[in-house]
């Protein structure tokens, strides 16, 4: 994991969480700091009092918050996008310890360590529904948990029915595609990655891909047909969000296959090989659930799945940043160098 260590403001100071939880009620509004995008491409720090939980809401103090490629979009400045943002909004991914809660809120308890769903978590401090928390385990070690995706990963693996002994492809290697890797791979499946960087496929490999090739190779859908005898892919797992990944990932699906949709196409429209999808009669689906509960189902798996070893997220966290440097870290998940995979900040 890289640390990067960039210069800083001064903090405003807050208590510590011995202080927080001894305390009890009334509940601190002190202030907190927090990201705020100004512009497209700019973000600043701002200091603005915390959020106070109200009946049936939890307050975290957050450790740490991942950062999403569906962040680009707004990041880019789009005509629909309206700037300065909320303090820390965009920020989806984040972990900590439980601050203050509300009335009404029962089972959840100050000092307890969880992921979340909340929004505005590009933060000191972030509020939101108490069913939107995710107990972490007193033995749960891992220093960095954004939830969030994990979740998705184990709901697109759900929808993929992966079973042992099937071809499965996995097109596009960032943070998902990586996770999706480790999780085929457990299901006892043969995995070809595909991905257009070199280092992206080295991570495939580590992370127990049987075979990588570029998504760029004009051979590539020649390659996998020589590797499964021609009968192609049991199931093929689009995660890019691009177009001419999707057309692949529908060109190296076998007859009967499950082309499973988990990358992020809200860029643009998309055009598909209708053709193509139903002389092999495959199943399309799109795996991006949209049902609360589904998510929180997700999330609770992740943690079981990271705790059995079955997910290794720790491995694929490459760059961790203070919370000046979200800007950083969006450009990063925007131009995806080599050397990156996942970015977190942290507060």
């Amino acid at each position: 994991m890289k640390k990067i260590h960039m210069l800083t403001s001064p903090r405003t100071s807050t208590p510590n969480l011995a202080a927080d939880i001894s305390a009890g009620p009334p509940i601190d509004d002190g202030a907190m700091r927090a990201a705020r995008i100004e512009a497209p491409g700019r973000v600043s720090i701002v200091t603005v009092p915390k959020p106070r939980p109200e009946t049936g809401q939890v307050r975290v103090r957050l450790e740490g918050c991942g950062v999403c490629a569906s962040n680009l979009g707004p990041w880019a400045g789009p005509d629909w996008m309206e700037f300065p943002t909320a303090p820390g909004d965009l920020g989806h991914e984040g972990w900590g310890r439980i601050d203050a809660v509300g009335e009404g809120v029962a089972g959840l308890r100050p000092g307890q360590r969880v992921a979340t769903l909340f929004q505005r978590a590009y933060a000191e401090f972030a509020v939101g529904p108490a069913d939107e928390i995710i107990p972490l385990p007193d033995s749960f070690d891992e220093p960095h948990f954004p939830g969030e995706p994990l979740g998705c990963a184990m709901n697109i693996f759900a929808r993929s029915d992966i079973r042992e002994g099937q071809t499965v492809a996995i097109v596009g290697v960032g943070f998902l595609g990586a996770l999706l890797v480790q999780l085929a791979k457990s299901a006892g499946a043969r995995v070809i990655a595909l991905s257009r960087r070199d280092f992206a496929r080295q991570v495939a490999r580590r992370s127990g891909a049987d075979a990588t090739l570029s998504t760029e190779d004009p051979e590539a859908v020649r390659r996998v047909s020589d590797q499964t005898q021609g009968r192609l892919c049991d199931r093929v797992i689009e995660a890019t969000g691009k177009q001419q990944p999707l057309d692949l990932a529908a060109q190296i699906a076998g007859v009967r296959a499950r082309l499973v949709i988990a990358g992020y196409h809200q860029d643009a429209p998309r055009s598909v090989n209708m053709q193509l999808w139903n002389w092999r009669g495959l199943d399309v689906i799109n795996a991006h659930e949209r049902d609360p509960a589904v998510y929180l189902s997700g999330v609770k798996r992740a943690v079981e799945a990271t705790t059995t070893g079955m997910l290794r997220p720790r491995s694929l966290i490459t760059h961790v940043f203070p919370l000046e440097g979200l800007g950083v870290a969006l450009d990063m998940t925007r131009d995806r160098p080599d050397g990156f995979i996942k970015a977190v900040v942290v507060p």
